[in-house]
């Protein structure tokens, strides 16, 4: 049986979401894809975003995967439904588990979305957010600046103070929304910069959690969820320089990590 969770982002961002899976699925391997060479994908078209994200699928579905995280927003905007007609294993996206935990928390149904041009122009946060609940008010910001940004590892300091302050100025304006979606995987290794900016009275969601919680659910339910005492095994999977991707990974887990490799996937086959 497969034993290993696949994880794919354009980037370093999806590291947020494989930090919750192994707080929640202890016993669990991953193997996570991080196309940082063509980061970001935000501004790229539908044609382009599809696939690369084939072809990041196709590399790691040779590796025993029994169910596929796409991590990026951007990617499960446009690719989600497809690759889960597609693919005969389970398959989620960050999109819905977002809107799911941005729902619980706003009390006046107003609620702010920032995520990547591709994200925003795909309108999907707001319509996963109107199918829970049809009277929610969704105000959607682009913030083109922050992915460049983090994958610089720029993520404090006077620098990213400035660049979040300025992109969030039209959210500042709108004081109405009590909740904001992260919607980009990136955006949480700068939430306290966004918190910050918005104000403690904003509900600052990251969809990581609720993300990973799915995956439980669903590994449980088809009965595959790792028992015994094994030591998971997790390898990571980068598109770029891995030394920028490795420092990245120790920064967000607060640990040395091993196992990374840089791979070419363009002509990734089955």
């Amino acid at each position: 049986m497969s034993q290993n969770i696949g994880v794919v982002d354009s980037g370093v961002g999806g590291l947020t979401v494989v930090h919750e899976l192994m707080r929640q699925l202890p016993g669990e391997s991953l193997i996570y894809l991080g196309d940082t060479l063509r980061c970001p994908y935000g501004p790229r078209s539908e044609t382009e975003i599809k696939r690369f994200t084939w072809e990041m699928v196709r590399f790691l579905l040779p590796k025993s995967i029994k169910m596929l995280v796409v991590a990026c927003n951007t990617a499960t905007a446009f690719t989600l439904k497809e690759l889960q007609e597609q693919l005969p294993i389970p398959v989620i996206g960050v999109i819905k588990p977002g809107a799911r935990a941005a729902i619980k928390y706003t009390e006046n149904s107003h609620i702010g979305v920032i995520g990547t041009e591709g994200t925003i122009r795909s309108q999907a946060y707001a319509s996963a957010l109107k199918q829970i609940n049809p009277e929610v008010s969704v105000d959607s910001l682009a913030c083109p600046s922050f992915v460049p940004m983090v994958e610089q590892g720029v993520m404090s300091g006077d620098n990213a103070d400035n660049i979040v302050s300025q992109s969030l100025q039209p959210l500042q304006r709108n004081n109405r929304i009590d909740t904001l979606i992260l919607g980009c995987t990136h955006y949480p290794l700068i939430k306290q910069t966004i918190q910050e900016v918005m104000g403690h009275n904003i509900a600052v969601i990251s969809s990581s959690e609720e993300t990973a919680r799915e995956a439980s659910t669903i590994l449980e339910f088809y009965d595959q969820l790792v028992s015994g005492t094994v030591p998971p095994a997790h390898r990571f999977y980068t598109t770029g320089d891995i030394g920028h991707f490795a420092k990245m990974t120790e920064s967000i887990f607060k640990t040395s990590v091993d196992r990374f490799q840089a791979v070419t996937i363009e002509q990734a086959i089955i």
